[in-house]
């Protein structure tokens, strides 16, 4: 078919209008322009900044428009990966000056700052000698462990995992005087998977005194450093830095782990039957909360690297308290999804009888709350504990499935008390792993994650605020 001049003409025509109209509503690209340059941003909301995780060329700083309020201050020259906007509040929005190319906008919610309770230097200071063994030095104390746990962070291959390890001395009487030396080294991820056991070894009737056979359990310390090893696995080191190896067939699996730990901030002693120099106290105990945690994790030989938030816990206790006083304990160390830490322990001193029991005013519990890696704490001492679900292991045995709690402070702790603080948590435990010693000693354990929900509210200058806590938990319950 033969075109006329004039069909051609208008053909053309529309076809530049066309091209036009597609150029200006941008759906064809102006070869002259500049190509923008691909960044990614990761928000960390509970930390308050944005993280440069992807830079596909080079591009510098001054190129980029950020609106908002954030710093700035550790920003170099040009854009690079692990670069950091800081203390980020409201709504940031960035794009590329040259090319117009807008990289996204993000909402960081409202910091709420908890009140904080008083403390003195005696209540954070840990000597190097309390880090080592108590029950070589202290004739009263025949229990202690050196407890680590750590949730795992969402940018790293095991996001949302959990792992739990502790060196154990136990009383011969915990385990009727069979094995009391223990490694527990457990790991589980958020779909249930569960990994690792606890080894337990007989120690010799004369325990480090023994001639012929040593302990597998064996503790050194010294100004420079502690180590407590099992086998091949070990941990090592001095506040605020440890390292944890751990080697050999945990239960029935093949674990090799290397993490090391730094406390960001001092410890803080949960309890000590001396209020004046707590560590020669033959019932004493003392956490790091938020540690950053980095290393490696192999299982059956699937290795990855990780990163997370971490706990370290040191306790001992007199040989006085023997297994016919202490009934049960409960650790729980809580990583929340707004950066808190939250830590819970109690003892028990009756035996669980009923799968649901209220415990009101217990001396022995503890919940410290620190919203800045333990630079600063609040802690509570008028404490309501429910069990209101529970495994059977024997007819009077039974461990905890979904504890409840409830705090807020009490009359003696006059510079919080005025803030009106309350705490209502539930911890929900199921992936764990469930240990038994029947017998003669009827003793169970049950290690592992647990879920966190609950909210806390405050009065602060006639202005209410309440905050939902979400997160997850690493936990420890005993019964006997």
């Amino acid at each position: 078919m033969k075109l006329k001049k004039i069909d051609v003409i208008i053909i053309v025509i529309l076809i530049i209008v066309s091209t036009i109209v597609l150029f200006k509503a941008k759906f064809i690209e102006d070869p002259r322009a500049p190509k923008p340059p691909e960044i990614h941003f990761l928000q960390d909301d509970a930390n308050k900044k944005l993280i440069v995780t992807y830079v596909s060329d080079i591009v510098r700083w001054e190129d980029i428009e950020i609106i908002g309020n954030c710093d700035r201050a550790k920003l170099g020259t040009e854009v690079v990966e692990g670069d950091e906007l800081t203390g980020c509040y409201g709504t940031i929005t960035i794009t590329h000056t040259k090319t117009g190319i807008d990289y996204g906008s993000w909402t960081f919610t409202k910091e709420e700052i908890l009140p904080k309770s008083l403390t003195i230097p005696e209540q954070r200071t840990v000597s190097p000698e309390n880090e080592g063994a108590h029950y070589k030095s202290q004739l009263l104390v025949n229990r202690e462990w050196w407890y680590y746990s750590v949730v795992f962070s969402n940018n790293c291959p095991l996001a949302g995992w959990t792992a739990t390890i502790s060196f154990n001395h136990m009383a011969r009487g915990d385990l009727f005087y069979t094995k009391p030396d223990l490694l527990i080294v457990t790991l589980q991820s958020p779909e249930g998977e569960i990994y690792g056991g606890i080894e337990e070894r007989e120690r010799p009737i004369l325990g480090d005194y023994s001639y012929f056979d040593e302990p597998v359990l064996q503790t050194s310390s010294s100004e420079k450093m502690f180590k407590v090893s099992f086998e091949n696995s070990y941990v090592q080191g001095r506040a605020p830095n440890w390292f944890i190896h751990i080697d050999g067939k945990i239960g029935d699996n093949k674990i090799l782990m290397d993490l090391t730990y730094k406390a960001e901030s001092a410890p803080f002693w949960t309890y000590s039957n001396r209020p004046i120099d707590k560590s020669k106290g033959s019932i004493a105990s003392y956490i790091f909360m938020g540690c950053s945690v980095n290393g490696k994790v192999s299982i059956d030989g699937m290795d990855v690297e990780v990163n997370g938030i971490g706990h370290h816990e040191h306790t001992w206790v007199s040989g006085l308290l023997t297994s016919g006083l202490i009934r049960g304990w409960d650790y729980c160390h809580m990583t929340l999804e707004n950066g808190w830490n939250i830590y819970y322990s109690n003892y028990y001193f009756t035996p669980e009888l009923q799968s649901t029991k209220t415990y009101k005013v217990n001396p022995f519990a503890n919940i410290i709350i620190t919203s800045d890696q333990g630079e600063t704490v609040t802690y509570l001492e008028d404490i309501e504990v429910k069990i209101s679900d529970s495994d059977k292991l024997f007819l009077f045995l039974k461990m905890p499935k979904r504890i409840s709690i409830s705090a807020d402070p009490s009359l003696t702790q006059v510079f919080i008390s005025e803030y009106d603080i309350k705490l209502d948590l539930n911890i929900k435990s199921e992936n764990t792993l469930n240990k038994e010693w029947a017998r003669f000693a009827r003793v169970g354990m049950k290690i592992g994650q647990s879920d966190i929900m609950g909210k806390i509210t405050w009065e602060d200058n006639n202005v209410d605020h309440e905050i939902d806590l979400v997160g997850i938990g690493t936990i420890w319950n005993m019964r006997h």
